[in-house]
């Protein structure tokens, strides 16, 4: 990719949506390779409550039958050899499909002590648990392993995973994409409007960021 004088990738995701998991790393790989590119994370709900699954599927047991379906499609578009998606293991736990706030806020938590980029890492090791370990990401528990295994205050996380701020701020994020016309996830939204939803092999989202920069120089004269 062109070197170009400032890119600004806003991520929309959520920490259920495996086509989420699938574009992480390559938005890893596009920062890695351009040091002008800057990826900011913004928390988006698919189900935000278990209601809205219920509500969507009629229930819980068939909620989880159906998303798997999403996740073995998923599974065929990994392109990194520690990406895994266990469709066997998490169709054999006994807790219920995760709805969305629980971890979302949690990745916020992280966001709030340690950056950005804390987020980044804390999103991608919760979907880790999830998707590769099975584990439940609703649980408190799971977040606090993941917070001290990245080396968080865990004290401060408490606080903040309970926080109105912080939920403020996930809620924020979710209006902010609203306002954007961001409807599904991933979707990244390049200097703040041109949008690129779903997940696009690397050599699809570099081509298109680079045609977005080069709009955008043409329009700027």
């Amino acid at each position: 990719m062109k070197k170009n004088k400032n890119v600004t990738i806003d991520f929309y995701h959520d920490v259920i949506c495996a086509w989420c998991y699938v574009i992480s790393p390559r938005l890893r790989k596009l920062m890695k390779e351009d040091s002008t590119i800057q990826v900011n994370h913004h928390s988006f709900a698919l189900f935000p409550s278990e209601k809205t699954i219920i509500h969507r599927y009629g229930s819980k047991e068939e909620g989880k039958r159906q998303i798997m379906d999403h996740w073995r499609h998923a599974a065929t578009r990994l392109d990194y050899g520690n990406q895994k998606i266990d469709t066997d293991l998490m169709e054999s736990r006994s807790f219920d499909y995760p709805y969305s706030m629980p971890g979302l806020i949690a990745s916020k938590a992280a966001e709030i002590q340690a950056g950005t980029t804390m987020h980044w890492n804390f999103f991608d090791a919760i979907q880790n648990a999830f998707f590769v370990e099975g584990k439940d990401i609703n649980a408190e528990e799971t977040h606090l392993k993941i917070a001290q295994k990245l080396n968080l205050d865990i004290e401060q996380f408490k606080r903040d995973i309970h926080s109105e701020e912080t939920l403020k701020s996930v809620k924020s994020d979710i209006a902010q994409a609203n306002r954007l016309g961001v409807h599904s996830v991933p979707t990244i939204v390049v200097n703040g409007t041109h949008k690129i939803s779903g997940a696009q092999s690397y050599n699809e989202l570099k081509q298109s960021i680079e045609q977005i920069v080069e709009l955008e120089r043409s329009n700027n004269g």
